[in-house]
């Protein structure tokens, strides 16, 4: 049996998902990106060898549809016998109304249901290989949602990009305290963490003048990927922390997050939402 850690990021092709993929391989860890095309994941796990010496395997997958997280699962299950470290990474700010196979807004389907559902059909492996430690990466901007309109949680109502991505920023909150009051007694960690302001291709997909705006906001402004990733590769591995669950980091500091994101009973009721959407 292979005696090295388990490791599945989401979104570990490019920004600080690859960032922290290639800092876990390179401490001896088993580690499994995705992506959105083989192409892509190929060319980055290739890369990767040739930094590090060392091999990661990937999963081609979109998983803002509901299948495309099944498969990956599938896949990492019938490859893996075990998962001690989950980061849920992939996310992305869409500007436009965009619709999934599944009927879901983008927006929802990739920040929230992704996470939700990727570690809803994991939480067996992971309880099996405990110790084992989850790891959300969320964002300052859910400070930006000071309210929570379940009538318009998959833009029902009404739709700018922004709001969208803000609410489901506080979501991955909300989905990390109460996956981790769930979790109590199990040896399961349950964190999130802020990344800061990172240059990647992130909100890229937003056309020309969005593109150009980032751009040179990333090279005033950002940060490195490498910089980006620390808190999460903390997170993942620092051994003051195997202990500590249900909490938001900043710059590898425990912070206090919105009020909103602290509201048990929002929470909970986010919780039977998504169950019964994946059900």
């Amino acid at each position: 049996m292979d005696s090295r850690k388990a490791v599945l990021i989401t979104g570990g092709t490019n920004g600080i998902g690859k960032a922290i993929a290639i800092e876990l391989v390179k401490l001896g860890n088993k580690v499994t990106i995705t992506g959105q095309t083989k192409e892509k994941c190929s060319l980055v796990a290739e890369q990767i060898q040739i930094t590090t010496g060392l091999c990661v395997d990937w999963i081609a997958s979109d998983l803002s549809t509901l299948e495309g997280i099944r498969s990956t699962v599938h896949q990492f299950k019938t490859r893996n016998d075990s998962l001690h470290i989950l980061i849920n990474n992939a996310g992305a700010l869409f500007f436009r109304k965009i619709i999934t196979i599944d009927g879901f807004e983008k927006t929802f389907a990739l920040n929230h249901l992704n996470y939700f559902y990727l570690t809803y059909l994991l939480l067996d492996l992971i309880k099996e290989s405990q110790p084992a430690r989850i790891i959300n990466v969320t964002s300052m901007a859910h400070k930006g949602s000071n309210k929570f309109d379940f009538d318009n949680l998959n833009g029902e109502k009404y739709f700018f990009g922004w709001e969208a991505y803000s609410k489901l920023k506080l979501c991955n909150l909300l989905f990390t305290y109460e996956l981790a009051r769930r979790l109590s007694g199990e040896k399961v960690t349950v964190n999130a963490f802020h990344p800061g302001y990172v240059g990647t291709s992130f909100a890229k997909n937003n056309g020309i003048l969005f593109k150009v705006f980032t751009s040179i906001g990333s090279k005033i402004f950002a940060r490195t990927p490498e910089k980006g990733a620390e808190t999460g590769i903390f997170l993942a591995t620092n051994t003051d922390v195997e202990s500590i669950t249900g909490k938001y980091f900043v710059d590898r500091l425990e912070t206090r997050s919105s009020e909103l994101s602290m509201d048990k009973s929002i929470a909970a009721k986010l919780w039977q939402v998504s169950m019964k959407i994946i059900q």
